[in-house]
């Protein structure tokens, strides 16, 4: 049936215009990425023609920097680990410095030290002019003698590093690698820290736009940077005024609309189908793995208060921080991605009223092939850092990049298990077949409804994560074009997919419980989206800034990445209202536990992805001097927790209390405990250790440069915040266990011999056709 509001039509097309658009100035983008990336000379030779380094060797060397998970460990162009440097920072320091000391020698004949004021001044602007001058535009690069011997001296220094263990560092040899990829690998870091110094081929910038911030080599935010920021706030303050104006106008004052008690279909209990009774190991599975993801945490916290030990065990050799870190990173990308796969799994069946048949026997399906995915990704993670998996590391072992550690096989499988997820939803809200050329002949009319954008949103989750496997068949040359499609998942996959998965579901459960109208819940849900991809998409840009993207990416990456504050700001607009619905209830309405961590989710993620990164770290100028330090750290945790992690243990709750019916031994209590202890946890962080160290990171940056404010020097001065995480870690690991008690204790109902009430006092009864299908349904036992 058409929707006839005519608000519903602009808004609907306007999604379709505006997503067809900014994915094709996406597509635009990665061309001139392609295009711009920092290229690599075939040889580095010194002016008598000696090969300082190779191609072959700076390609073989980021192989090698993957394959030992050194961006566990530190970090490359500000991606990765804080715990270790900044290689692209700490490198070009020192070769500032030896190539310092090597013209020193060279014009003097003395050690820098001994030189007057006057004397180091102009070898200073010597070495930023050697610096500068290097071409990586040409197929061979000659040095100056001096900058050549610097870097020879500083290869040998670091592959020796990259083989011996450092604890008072918290480092670990990297077992992967042999003498001869050690120096290749050394080969890569050194290149890159020259393409944050050499100029591009107009001569006005760095290939990074002069990042980081190194008064050494004389490397200062552009012109661009500074511009681009003050349109950015200019921007979004007007945004705010537009949100608030169009949400009131069109969304909410101006809907009169009663609830229609035809959309309200989650109003009541009914049986649990065969394959909503498989979803319960979701959830159990959700609860566990979020206290190893804890656990891992826990320690890697430990290890910036003390590197060397965890009081007093020597664990950095058989638990090395680059793996720590690799579980504290993948674990929460599973168990909230488990957690959405489990809920809609859940949940669809009662949108359609009917069970697909076998559909039981392919939830577990699913499930058991997840398991061994997770499993096996964790287990060759581990054993590609030990070294022990050889020339199998990419497949099998750890990919080496944050958020995609995976060895490309586990990788390839988590993707077919989205894909598989996306279709097992599909045939559970449209089971029967003359619905599914109906569904498609919807889609290919425009004729959408908020079931098809339900839907809409679970096959965008499986198929942008694709987008993380290129090349499929094995790693780039160029660091560059790697980590560009790294975000793809990283950022676009979360500020895009997760945002638009997050939208639909929020919406719908508003409706099906009979909180909003349909129009009310659609006409938002469309707004919201309209938002999400202006801002989710073309936003991902603001972290291209400085890793060798083109310089385009400042004004469309600070412009619109500001846009993803505006739905982050109605979504709490109208959690705040929602709540009030909730609140006329008066005790009637029975998902009160779930929306409480539903409405939590909102609160975090303007907060979290809003406050603490969209408004502020996203603007180029402050970005360019806080990139890569504690700020960043505390705009992740409260984002992905506090925005995503909190929605799917919200919607973990509201199949919980579906399935529990009118049993009365249901109680809150516990998972508002827990929650509440989230929220202290998360408070306790910011206030004790992420905005103290980030503030101070910030300002040595500032006064110092990034290298030192990287540097365990640094690191030292911070030791009482450091310890000052504990609080944080001990309230929040407390929320984490009383609701993993709490979810095992609240599986019952998903028994099979389980038997509730099904009706909820004051709801008309009805029978529930999912029961008489579950009853015919015997493929999926």
């Amino acid at each position: 049936m058409a929707v006839q509001d005519p608000v519903y039509k602009i808004l609907k097309w306007s999604l379709l215009i505006v997503a067809t658009v900014t994915f094709i100035a996406l597509l635009w983008g990665t061309y001139r990425t392609y295009e711009g990336a920092p290229p690599i000379p075939d040889k580095f030779v010194t002016q008598n023609s000696a090969v300082i380094m190779t191609s072959t060797d700076i390609i073989a060397g980021k192989g090698g920097f993957q394959r030992a998970d050194l961006m566990d460990y530190g970090s490359l162009y500000g991606m990765g680990s804080y715990y270790g440097e900044d290689y692209t920072a700490e490198y070009l320091v020192q070769l500032a410095q030896r190539t310092e000391a090597a013209i020193a020698q060279r014009q003097y004949g003395k050690q820098l030290q001994a030189l007057d004021p006057a004397q180091n001044y102009l070898i200073k602007k010597e070495m930023q002019n050697q610096l500068r001058n290097v071409r990586l535009d040409i197929s061979t690069s000659v040095l100056p003698d001096d900058l050549a011997q610097a870097i020879l001296g500083l290869r040998t220094e670091i592959a020796h590093k990259l083989l011996s263990n450092n604890f008072s560092k918290g480092w670990t040899e990297a077992r992967s690698l042999t003498p001869k990829t050690a120096l290749q690998t050394a080969d890569f870091l050194i290149y890159s820290s020259l393409t944050t110094v050499s100029r591009r081929p107009d001569g006005t910038s760095s290939y990074t736009n002069n990042w980081p911030y190194e008064p050494l080599v004389g490397n200062t935010p552009t012109t661009a940077t500074f511009i681009w920021t003050w349109v950015s706030f200019m921007f979004v303050f007007l945004g705010f005024g537009a949100v608030i104006f169009i949400y009131h106008r069109y969304l909410s004052t101006g809907i009169k609309e009663s609830v229609d008690p035809a959309s309200a279909i989650f109003r009541g209990f009914h049986a649990l189908t065969q394959s909503q009774r498989k979803t319960a190991k979701y959830f159990l599975i959700v609860a566990l793995v979020f206290l190893v993801q804890i656990g891992a945490g826990i320690l890697m916290a430990h290890d910036y208060a003390d590197r060397s030990s965890f009081y007093g065990i020597n664990i950095n050799g058989l638990l090395p921080f680059a793996f720590l870190r690799d579980v504290h990173i993948q674990t929460p990308v599973v168990w909230i991605g488990v957690s959405w796969i489990g809920a809609a799994l859940f949940l669809a069946p009662m949108i359609s009223r009917r069970e697909a048949r076998g559909q039981g026997r392919l939830v577990d399906l699913l499930f058991w092939a997840t398991l061994i995915v997770v499993a096996g990704g964790l287990i060759g993670d581990y054993a590609g850092i030990m070294g022990w998996v050889g020339r199998s590391w990419f497949w099998i072992g750890n990919q080496g990049l944050s958020y995609l550690q995976f060895g490309r096989l586990w990788q390839m499988g988590f993707f077919a298990g989205l894909l598989l997820w996306t279709l097992l939803v599909f045939r559970a809200m449209w089971p029967e077949k003359g619905q599914f050329t109906e569904t498609l002949r919807a889609f290919g009319s425009g004729n959408i409804r908020l079931e098809h954008l339900l839907w809409a949103s679970t096959a965008n989750v499986a198929i942008l994560y694709a987008f993380g496997m290129i090349p499929l068949m094995g790693i780039d040359k160029s660091f560059t074009i790697q980590d560009f499609w790294r975000w793809w998942v990283v950022h676009l996959w979360v500020e895009q997919s997760f945002e638009f998965f997050a939208a639909c579901v929020s919406a719908y459960l508003l409706m099906a419980t009979g909180l909003v109208s349909r129009l009310t819940a659609e006409r938002t849900v469309l707004f919201e989206l309209i938002l999400v991809f202006l801002g989710g998409v073309l936003g991902t840009g603001h972290h291209w800034y400085w890793a060798g993207e083109p310089k385009m990416w400042i004004p469309l990456g600070s412009m619109f990445s500001f846009i993803e504050v505006l739905p982050l700001l109605l979504m709490v607009i109208e959690a705040i209202e929602q709540r009030q619905i909730i609140r006329r209830e008066k005790g009637r309405f029975p998902y009160s536990l779930a929306y409480v961590y539903i409405i939590g989710a909102a609160f975090w993620n303007f907060v979290g992805a809003g406050v603490f990164g969209g408004g502020t770290l996203n603007a180029p100028l402050v970005n360019y001097y806080e990139h890569a330090t504690f700020l960043t750290l505390n705009h992740a945790h409260t984002a992905l927790f506090g925005a995503f992690g909190l929605l799917g243990i919200g919607l973990i709750y509201f199949c919980l209390r579906y399935a529990a019916g009118e049993d009365a031994r249901w109680s809150d209590r516990m998972g508002l405990w827990a929650f509440w202890l989230y929220n202290a946890g998360l408070v306790l962080w910011i206030v004790l250790n992420f905005f103290p160290i980030g503030w101070a990171q910030l300002a040595a940056v500032y006064e110092h440069g990034l290298a030192y404010a990287r540097s365990v020097a640094f690191y030292n001065t911070t030791l009482l915040w450091q310890w000052l995480r504990f609080p944080g870690d001990v309230v929040f690991a407390a929320g984490a266990l009383l609701m993993a008690w709490d979810i095992f204790t609240k599986l019952r109902p998903f028994t099979k011999d389980f038997v509730a009430h099904k009706h909820a006092p004051g709801i008309t009864s009805r029978t529930h056709p999912a029961e008489t299908a579950a009853a015919h349904d015997t493929t999926g036992q």
